[in-house]
């Protein structure tokens, strides 16, 4: 079987599967939701907490700081890469290459970061490249199973972009 052949195959099961877990989770309560998200007795991370406060207020030049000194004591963190170009791309005169570098190195370490997948998505509509936005859209919809959040915003913000253009 070619790699075509399995893709198309994948894809169908997808397709058929997802409405009946969806119906079975529906049925069946919400088992599942009880062992979604961190575990309760993992300490919290400084820095990220930190990188959220500023992020609450829009202080993106808190955040960069914030995540930076993170970056330089901990340089293979995936979230604080993520987070890192995330604060570059929303504060005041965003610099693009270091935004990319930054969400490549979070994708390096962690191919299946779903965040990082999403926001540079979001990055590459920043700068005009659509066809690059819809690869990270195509590589989410493989990654979630069902669609997940980071799917839904960067398939929103893909079709927000086209059609302003």
């Amino acid at each position: 079987m070619s790699k075509t052949e399995v893709q198309a195959l994948l894809t169908d099961m997808k397709t058929i599967l997802r409405p009946l877990i969806i119906a079975a989770l529906l049925a069946g309560g919400t088992a599942f939701a009880a062992n979604s998200g961190p575990a309760r007795d993992e300490p919290n991370d400084p820095v990220l907490e930190k990188a959220s406060e500023a992020t609450k207020r829009q202080d993106w030049a808190a955040a960069a700081s914030v995540l930076q000194a993170g970056l330089s004591a901990n340089p293979n963190n995936a979230n604080y890469h993520n987070l890192y170009a995330y604060s570059i791309r929303k504060g005041a005169n965003p610099d693009m290459n270091l935004v990319f570098k930054h969400y490549n190195e979070a994708l390096r370490i962690d191919p299946q970061h779903r965040g990082a997948h999403e926001y540079i998505g979001e990055a590459y509509l920043m700068v005009g490249n659509v066809a690059k936005a819809k690869e990270h859209l195509g590589t989410l919809d493989e990654l979630c199973f069902f669609p997940c959040n980071e799917y839904t915003d960067l398939k929103k913000a893909i079709a927000e972009y086209e059609k302003k253009r």
